[in-house]
């Protein structure tokens, strides 16, 4: 995949939560090129042969491991880190599952559920999803961030302004991601890779894959960001877009009720128009649809809409 790097940096180089005390798997100069043997957020814990019993065993305090970490000579507080991500090498298995407990409808959805992946890690055709569903594929890292200047070890589930588990979709390959720099070196890690996600990952899983990972680093002093930022080479909804979609809207005072409401109405409509289970239509919601905010000006009320794309059953 990355014939040519500087650096690879094996799966076994891999940690669980940001501490800048955990000592550095590399140290690199600014313009090298890494490539990450990425674990999936689950660390391998499900296989082909796994059933929806595996849930229960999942370990959560060994979820969303990341590569790493980096330290970058140079890199100080107040710079930015560059982070080219240059491409991904696919594993061909993914899986998907409702969590208990986890996910934006985890109140409705209280039992377990999971669907298995094999796709085409080479050609990237979509995804079977049941007799008639097929999934587009877009790989990217959901976790990629730098240790924070804090002391001791901090969860790696909630995304924070210097990285972490930010689950945007669109840091795919050719997208130039900037992360504000807090400890001296950076501290880069990246893992939690996926093969497709919609925005929103409402289910709180989209297709969890390990794959390798290649990027860039490099320094940029004095960027003082407040937030991570990112540049995509282009659309970033092209393989979704060919057939449209349908919308569902969800409208009120609150933005996290417009979602559940615009999200539960296309879980309604997916099983009366493709005769889905409710456990499937969620899951498939999570690794395909999109959540947006329409409309946040006109009070009292917002709108939230959730699009699906119709390619899935073209």
């Amino acid at each position: 995949m990355c014939s040519n790097c500087d650096y690879t940096i094996h799966g076994r180089h891999h940690h669980f939560g940001w501490d800048h005390s955990i000592p550095p798997a590399e140290r690199v100069t600014p313009g090298s090129t890494l490539e990450f043997e990425c674990l999936d957020s689950g660390s391998g814990h499900f296989s082909p042969d796994s059933t929806v019993d595996d849930i229960a065993t999942l370990d959560f305090s060994k979820v969303n491991p990341v590569n790493g970490p980096i330290y970058v000579e140079g890199a100080k507080p107040g710079d930015a880190l560059k982070v080219e991500i240059l491409s991904f090498k696919p594993s061909g298995f993914g899986w998907t599952a409702n969590i208990p407990g986890f996910g934006l409808l985890a109140d409705q959805f209280k039992d377990p559920a999971l669907t298995l992946w094999n796709y085409d890690a080479t050609g990237l055709e979509p995804a079977a999803f049941g007799k008639h569903g097929r999934v587009p594929l877009k790989p990217f890292a959901g976790t990629i961030g730098l240790a924070p200047a804090e002391p001791g070890l901090h969860s790696v589930v909630p995304p924070r302004r210097m990285g972490g588990n930010l689950d945007i979709r669109d840091l795919a390959a050719g997208t130039t991601l900037y992360l504000p720099v807090e400890v001296e070196g950076a501290l880069f890690s990246i893992g939690d890779t996926h093969a497709a996600q919609g925005d929103g990952e409402v289910c709180g899983t989209a297709i969890e894959s390990q794959m390798n990972v290649a990027v860039k680093l490099d320094v940029v002093k004095d960027a003082n960001l407040a937030m991570p930022r990112f540049t995509t080479p282009g659309p970033v909804t092209r393989h979704l877009d060919a057939e449209g979609y349908e919308v569902t809207t969800g409208i009120g005072s609150d933005l996290m009720e417009g979602a559940r409401a615009a999200l539960s109405g296309m879980i309604d409509l997916l099983c009366a128009t493709r005769g889905l289970s409710p456990e499937d239509a969620y899951m498939l919601c999570s690794v395909c649809g999109d959540l947006r905010i329409s409309e946040i000006v006109d009070q009292p009320n917002w709108v939230v809409s959730f699009y699906f794309p119709r390619v899935v059953f073209s």
